[in-house]
């Protein structure tokens, strides 16, 4: 049976870019045939978030939007990843393995020093508690945006280095690439740059009303007048809008934009139309959030029959590494 696994981090509110990068793709996935384990990343989100209180709404956060954009429990394990303890002894024995070299060379950790975030040892070391992640579950798959592919071929380096040295224990993961192309799984921003918490140029997935209204109007414009033909390609809002509408709509709104004249739609008309469509799209969704935030003794119960059933798949692949390396 094939065994794939992924997990998103608890450091802010899920956004757009979470939603059709990841999150879609997870649920949809847990419907086919399978194992299939979704962590949330709490140990991770220690390199951003500070705050205890804040790092605990946000992991209930996260577990509360899986189940309301309908993953199917009976399917899917779902559980946080500090609830698995073997990954960290997991994550030191692959980094006596693992050179530094091959964490120097890793994009998210420069991107991330290029953006500004001071950099920690555990920011740098990252990878490789994501390697741990991947490889305790005995995981064959790995849904992932292109801008994960080199963590997951990270992984595969690290738990090669480790079987080459002490003999089989780990098995060698594979990336699956989020389905739909490019667009899927690099969201734009409000800024126009990719949608990321680190930015704060994300919608949250949830958001409503007035909040939300507000959150699109930040949408990144120019100064162009309605009646000027545009080509949708360079109005980010067409980006967004894609997102929400169906082909027929959308090829509707880039005919009027393309034509230009009396008959162009301005910017205030795409704002309104996006705001529309991320209403009725996740209306039922947010519905069925408001119902589990009335009932956190069952999200408990949730998470740790969750965790039950990954820590007994790590700990087997913990013991193996243990008697590999000399330490049973």
């Amino acid at each position: 049976m094939t065994t794939y696994l992924s997990g998103i981090q608890p450091t802010g509110r899920p956004h757009l870019g979470n939603y059709f990068g990841a999150l879609r793709q997870h649920v949809e996935a847990a419907r086919t045939d399978g194992e299939h384990f979704y962590f949330i990343a709490d140990y991770h989100s220690l390199t951003s978030i500070h705050d205890p209180v804040v790092l605990r709404e946000l992991v209930r956060e996260v577990a509360v939007t899986y189940i309301a954009l309908g993953l199917d429990l009976e399917r899917a394990v779902l559980f946080r990843q500090s609830d698995v303890p073997e990954v960290t002894e997991l994550t030191w024995m692959l980094s006596c393995v693992t050179g530094m070299g091959l964490l120097e060379r890793a994009h998210s950790f420069k991107d991330k020093v290029a953006n500004g975030i001071k950099p920690s040892v555990g920011l740098f070391t990252y990878p490789i508690l994501m390697a741990a992640d991947i490889l305790a579950y005995d995981t064959d798959r790995v849904p992932v945006g292109k801008d994960q592919v080199q963590h997951l071929e990270m992984a595969q380096d690290m738990g090669g280095y480790f079987n080459g040295r002490y003999g089989e224990v780990f098995k060698r993961p594979e990336a699956v690439l989020a389905a739909g192309g490019e667009h899927l799984q690099r969201v734009i921003g409000l800024d126009g740059r990719k949608m990321s918490k680190s930015y704060d140029n994300g919608i949250w997935i949830f958001e409503t009303g007035k909040a939300l209204k507000k959150r699109v109007n930040r949408v990144v414009t120019d100064s162009r007048p309605p009646e000027e033909p545009k080509e949708p390609e360079s109005v980010v809002l067409m980006d967004l809008m894609k997102l929400f509408l169906d082909d027929a709509e959308f090829e509707q709104w880039s005919a009027r934009l393309r034509a230009g004249g009396e008959g162009a739609p301005g910017y205030g008309h795409l704002k309104a139309r996006l705001t529309e469509g991320i209403e009725e799209h996740f209306a039922e969704a947010r519905a069925r959030r408001d119902e589990l935030l009335g009932d956190p003794a069952e999200l408990d119960r949730i998470l740790a029959a969750g965790a039950a059933k990954a820590r007994a798949r790590a700990a087997a692949t913990r013991d193996r590494a243990l008697a590999a390396c000399g330490l049973r």
